[in-house]
């Protein structure tokens, strides 16, 4: 029921593409209320998918299903725990090859709004932190606490060499690379333990060579107090409040409108329902959002798998894990297929630029693989005794701390801790429970 006329004026972007531009020099800039990629009007059309939720031989698929959706910007988030699994050893191969990502991106015709943290939220256990942090009983989280900025200054001088040649103005990458903007950080302003921190963070990118546009994220209520200056501050929601996006304005003059996280979903919690948001629902406010002139990414586009021990936890009145699928009720599922979501956007962005979008990707076939029956088993109190010898301590030792795996401890799985009591009593946790634990 849209028309042409509702989104004035069209964008054709043809061939405003990361190797459809040689020899850029300017990027992504912002003037008079708008985005301007190398001097010409632009506007992000984006979506979320992070490489490390996704099998590496997906990732060409699940982008080219963005083009033919009609965007032309992907947004990823960089998993520190997932590259600096042990402190000073990184790993950027295989299914964490980052380089991979972005120049694949780029050969796919996509931007890229790189999001490198280093708290990156996500569901993610421990928002992206490594474990190995909390070896440290001082610690203290996204704050300008010696031990951490330390721990950020060593995995940022690493990962910046893998980004710095990858922005879209470099020189260093003779193509020129996808990366036109970087975040500052994710959603402080709904943390702000500390003034100094968003400050800290941004220097340490810049003064590792990130030369592109810089922005922060946070919904409504944060959006004041994750500013930091010099970078554009963006908005996430999934409900457009009435005057949500001027309020934008209060905050900073006469710069574009940018949703950074318009939620196409939800995740889900062990024990609760898969979480659906109506589509006609979801696209009806795009369109409105795309009606005032803002840009916009959908976070999630498509969301994947938390594999292994990887989904994180909301921790608000009570602790509420995080199950294994990321499928986040995407505009893709979390097997990459279509959903109503993705054909009905499909239809609104081609109105919205005006030419004919690439035709979607055929869909994988899928295989089924029957029941597994298990016919024998055996119980952990039965394989106890077999075991290594049991760590002892006169108090619990939490699994970061155990000496174990080269003294790097446990980071992720379970741990069973015993005790003999002589008499009754209560028992209290004192707020040392910071997962799960069953008595």
């Amino acid at each position: 029921l849209l028309t042409h006329l509702l989104f004035s004026p069209r964008f054709n972007w043809s061939e405003l593409t990361p190797l459809g531009l040689w020899g850029r020099t300017l990027g992504l800039q912002t003037e008079n209320s708008q985005f301007l990629l190398e001097g010409m009007p632009f506007r992000i059309f984006g979506g979320s998918m992070h490489y490390f939720r996704v099998p590496r031989e997906y990732w060409e698929d699940r982008m080219l299903k963005m083009r033919a959706c009609g965007l032309n910007t992907l947004t990823t988030y960089v998993p520190w725990n997932l590259h600096e699994k042990e402190r000073g050893k990184f790993d950027f191969s295989k299914n964490l090859d980052l380089r991979a990502f972005l120049s694949l991106a780029a050969k796919n015709g996509l931007w890229v709004i790189l999001r490198p943290g280093p708290y990156i939220c996500s569901e993610w256990d421990l928002g992206g932190l490594p474990s190995w942090l909390l070896q440290d009983p001082e610690m203290q989280l996204r704050t300008t606490y010696k031990g951490f900025t330390e721990a950020v200054d060593a995995y940022f001088d690493r990962l910046m060499r893998v980004v710095v040649p990858l922005q879209a103005s470099t020189i260093l990458y003779k193509k020129g690379g996808p990366i036109i903007a970087v975040q500052v950080e994710n959603e402080y302003g709904s943390y702000a333990k500390d003034p100094n921190y968003m400050t800290y963070v941004k220097m340490a990118l810049l003064n590792r060579g990130i030369v592109e546009l810089l922005m922060t994220s946070d919904n409504k209520n944060g959006l004041s107090f994750g500013l930091v200056e010099g970078a554009l501050a963006t908005v996430n929601f999934q409900k457009l409040e009435p005057g949500l996006l001027k309020y934008l304005d209060t905050v900073q003059k006469d710069q574009p409108k940018m949703v950074m996280e318009y939620w196409t979903g939800w995740f889900d919690n062990w024990g609760g329902p898969h979480y659906v948001f109506d589509a006609d629902e979801m696209v009806n406010t795009v369109a409105s959002i795309l009606k005032t002139g803002a840009s916009i990414n959908l976070y999630m586009f498509h969301g994947g798998t938390n594999f292994g021990f990887m989904s994180g936890a909301l921790e608000a009145d009570e602790y509420k894990s995080d199950v294994t699928s990321y499928d986040y009720d995407a505009v893709l599922t979390e097997a990459g297929d279509y959903t109503s979501k993705f054909f009905k956007l499909r239809q609104l962005f081609s109105m919205v630029i005006g030419q004919p979008l690439p035709l979607p990707p055929m869909i994988e076939s899928k295989a089924s693989y029957g029941a597994i029956l298990l016919h024998q088993y055996i119980s952990l109190w039965d394989v106890l005794p077999a075991l290594l010898q049991p760590i002892k301590s006169e108090f619990p030792v939490n699994m970061e701390n155990l000496q174990l795996n080269d003294s790097i401890g446990q980071p992720y799985g379970y741990v069973l801790y015993e005790t003999v009591i002589f008499g009754g009593g209560h028992l209290h946790t004192r707020d040392h429970v910071r997962d799960r634990a069953q008595v």
